[in-house]
């Protein structure tokens, strides 16, 4: 009888926790964390401060392949979360480290070592973009710097947030008013989107 007992506590411990776990998720609205799952201890630890400040803001962080995975190809995967998500935060962290050591034509660019993030840092917040979200690009400072969607001048420039990881402290860059503020203009861009997609098609009074 006891050992009855104790299943059945811990069959509702197990329920009321995942009760709870909806409940938590259906109060925040749901926006796509574009980021790499490739980190060193400091990215990890940015990373971590990172998703806690966006469900702080009641915002729900979803990721791939982390927190959503369907059984379909990559592209397809990023589409569906693209579209079902009210905003996109892309973080691009240093990944390779590179040099140029051939070009098809011209000259070779000066021997100096690049950082380059996730190819995926490049086509999700791309596909973003083109569905209309409000983006918000972090990126780890020389990252990717003439590469892609983040080289200057290829997005607007007030989109971009640069964390100096090599003199800066992951509590030092979140409490930077350069992050502050475009993260509550961000949040505030994706709360209009939430409202704005989920109004009814047909209104059936005048406001």
């Amino acid at each position: 009888m006891s050992n009855e007992y104790s299943s059945l506590r811990k069959e509702k411990e197990k329920l009321k926790s995942a009760h709870q776990e909806c409940i938590d998720r259906a109060y925040r609205i749901p926006v796509f964390l574009s980021t790499t799952t490739h980190l060193n201890n400091n990215q990890q630890r940015f990373l971590n401060r990172l998703i806690l400040e966006i469900e702080n803001a009641l915002l729900f962080p979803r990721t791939l392949p982390l927190s959503e995975s369907y059984p379909e190809s990559i592209l397809t995967d990023i589409r569906r979360l693209v579209s079902s998500s009210y905003g996109m935060l892309a973080v691009n962290l240093r990944r390779f480290q590179i040099e140029t050591v051939g070009v098809n034509e011209g000259p070779l660019p000066p021997p100096t070592p690049v950082w380059t993030g996730s190819v995926y840092s490049q086509v999700e917040p791309s596909m973003a973009y083109q569905f209309g979200l409000p983006l918000l690009l972090v990126r780890e400072e020389d990252t990717d710097a003439n590469n892609g969607i983040w080289a200057g001048g290829i997005a607007p420039l007030n989109l971009f947030i640069v964390w100096h990881s090599e003199t800066q402290t992951v509590d030092q860059f979140f409490n930077t008013p350069e992050w502050r503020s475009a993260f509550a203009n961000w949040c505030a861009q994706v709360r209009n989107a939430f409202y704005i997609q989920t109004e009814p098609k047909f209104k059936y009074r005048c406001d």
